[in-house]
């Protein structure tokens, strides 16, 4: 079964709601079994001649236990996408809490194509997971139950042979869960790799141009789409390997059943009327099973989109936060770089080595130099995105690592060369730095700057 105990941890805060859809649609299932042992008596009863008056009332008590059983399976839907939606938007809250965490030190050195990837397309993938499938899971394993208890009156023997038929057409696809485990992370990381490289596609598409590089990348673009296409493919080859299985069961079980059934009948084990019924239910046992093989794909995919956001969540960021309780505003407004030492994770030189410098409250500094030289680097490491591999930055005689960084940041203005505006008007890219900024403090910002 393609059950995750780790994703379930996240759907704490609507465990009831899920197991409430689970409930309806229970009671689905037992207005089924209604619905069709009526209609397998009424049918019966019509072969036996009995009168039409006779048949009215029964024919209308039909009608409304289909109608009510329609309402049953509309509300679990509704239930269902609701409740994924909200685990939608707690995976979101997560993933994003853990984005600001890693900072840019981490996606410097990852391709930020897998955090999106994650963000987006894994957490879409659970709303089938948490709102379908998970439900479809549990009203699969509950019905043949239910429908043996109800059959077991009418003749044991049949009822022992649909409960088996059931529970095996259930159990047998889970022999290629392996295979299907395997098929399903291969097409996982061949969607990651093609992702990555479109973002940086499109994100450096005016480089490519005038580089004249674009059929060049798109080769490459090429290659890892058609990595894509064939793990695809084997992905929905053992798909359809689980439903080939599902139908076979459900086919071999519906015929054993009409056979045994048939046989107990000619015997005189039987009436007809009880062998209508069980016909009749054998339609509710195998439906839950019908709709759980066209949701089988969607666990799957499910449990690799799934690895993608633990792989994100269980990531470390480079710098942890410091435990410092000074308030912001009692820090002296000067930095202190002492004897520094500092090489980028996974860089092959250092950039800086024995740094020393101290700039007092109401100087201007300048740092100037060639391309690659650490200018950059000096306002990284104020701004505590890295820690330095020797030596100390203070701000205020405090060590950047004794202070929270919020405590940092708030001391710290920042203008990039290339600033990136975010979508919206420019007020809104003004108050990135103070949201709650007033028109009267913006304006005078702006003459300021």
């Amino acid at each position: 079964m393609y059950f995750n105990l780790r994703l379930w941890r996240y759907a704490s805060g609507v465990r009831s709601r899920i197991f409430g859809a689970v409930g309806i649609g229970v009671l689905g299932v037992l207005f089924g079994i209604a619905r069709l042992a009526l209609l397998g008596w009424f049918i019966a009863r019509v072969f036996q001649g009995t009168p039409l008056n006779q048949l009215i009332l029964p024919a209308v008590g039909i009608a409304v236990v289909m109608i009510l059983r329609g309402c049953l399976e509309y509300f679990r839907t509704m239930v269902a996408h609701n409740t994924a939606a909200m685990v939608q938007v707690h995976l979101r809250t997560v993933i994003f809490d853990k984005v600001v965490e890693l900072g840019p030190s981490h996606f410097g050195l990852e391709r930020t194509g897998n955090a999106i990837l994650a963000m987006i397309d894994g957490v879409e993938q659970l709303e089938v997971y948490f709102g379908q499938y998970l439900p479809q899971l549990i009203i699969s394993a509950v019905t043949p139950l239910l429908i043996f208890g109800v059959v077991a009156f009418l003749d044991l023997p049949v009822a022992l042979v649909m409960l088996a038929a059931a529970l095996v057409t259930l159990i047998a696809p889970q022999i290629f869960h392996g295979w299907d485990e395997k098929n399903s992370l291969w097409r996982s990381r061949a969607y990651k790799a093609f992702a990555a490289e479109f973002l940086d596609s499109v994100q450096g598409l005016t480089t490519l141009k005038s580089f004249g590089q674009s059929g060049a990348r798109g080769e490459t673009l090429k290659q890892k789409s058609e990595e894509l296409f064939n793990s695809t493919m084997w992905v929905l080859a053992t798909n359809s390997l689980a439903r080939g299985i599902t139908d076979t069961g459900i086919a071999v079980g519906a015929a054993a059943t009409l056979a045994l059934g048939a046989f107990r009948v000619v015997e005189g084990n039987m009436d007809l009327a009880a062998l209508t019924i069980i016909l009749m239910l054998g339609v509710e046992v195998f439906r839950p099973l019908r709709d759980m093989r066209s949701l089988m794909h969607n666990g799957m995919v499910a449990q690799a989109s799934a690895k993608t956001i633990f792989d994100l969540v269980d990531s470390k960021p480079i710098v942890t936060g410091g435990g410092g309780v000074i308030p912001a505003g009692e820090l002296v407004p000067t930095v202190t770089f002492k004897n520094v030492s500092f090489a980028y994770p996974g860089g092959r030189r250092t950039t800086h080595k024995g740094l020393d410098f101290e700039v007092k409250a109401g100087e201007r500094v300048s740092f100037v130099g060639t391309s690659g030289v650490g200018k950059s680097s000096i306002v990284r490491l104020l701004l505590r995105f890295y820690d330095p591999d020797r030596g100390v930055v203070k701000i205020g005689e405090r060590d950047l690592r004794d202070l929270t960084f919020d405590d940092i940041r708030r001391q710290i203005a920042v203008v990039n060369q290339d600033t990136y505006l975010f979508h919206g008007s420019d007020e809104d890219n003004l108050r990135l730095g103070k949201p709650e900024a007033s028109q009267g403090e913006i304006q005078p910002a702006c003459r300021a700057a």
